[in-house]
């Protein structure tokens, strides 16, 4: 092992360990959005209810249905970045199996509705992320600096993220959700 072969290990590692933490933080985040809804209560977290029919109410809500497929995009390319050796049909069901213990916990708990709607939106927003690291990839052609531009990326969403749902939760905002 010569001595540049040691320094990209050492580069691929600590990418790797700050993509982990990014990837934490969104996990965190994902708990504290889905699970306790930004902290507030809302009146349909007592109503226990299971929708097994896709796409029923999107006239209703097609914003709902955006945003469950962007909230998802950043584990599609956390798990692509972290997970290179799994096959693109594992990190789908990884997409799947995370959306579905979210919406299972949520009936469980009764804080909110098990959705099937969700369960799809979800999953297609975590293999868009898979694709925009992929597309990443294939245009750079290495690992690691697909790596770097997603972790970059990622650090400026995340930052951007928390400061937004501070500011939303000190009502700074002229959006308000309470």
């Amino acid at each position: 092992m010569n001595f540049h072969t040691i320094l990209t290990d050492q580069k691929i590692r600590k990418a790797n360990q700050w993509t982990k933490v990014l990837l934490a933080i969104y996990l965190l985040v994902l708990v504290w959005i889905i699970l306790l809804k930004l902290g507030v209560q809302f009146s349909y977290m007592e109503k226990r209810s299971v929708n097994l029919i896709p796409f029923i109410t999107l006239y209703l809500s097609k914003m709902e249905v955006l945003l469950n497929v962007i909230i998802f995009i950043p584990l599609g390319t956390y798990t692509a970045t972290l997970m290179k050796s799994w096959s693109f049909s594992k990190q789908l069901f990884s997409f799947f199996l995370l959306s579905l213990i979210f919406e299972s916990l949520q009936i469980i708990l009764k804080i909110g509705t098990f959705d099937v709607t969700d369960l799809i939106t979800n999953t297609m927003g975590g293999w868009i992320g898979y694709l925009l690291y992929q597309i990443i990839l294939q245009i750079l052609k290495d690992t690691g600096k697909t790596q770097q531009i997603v972790n970059w990326i990622a650090s400026i969403g995340t930052f951007l993220m928390i400061t937004l749902l501070i500011l939303l939760k000190l009502n700074m905002l002229p959006i308000r959700y309470q």
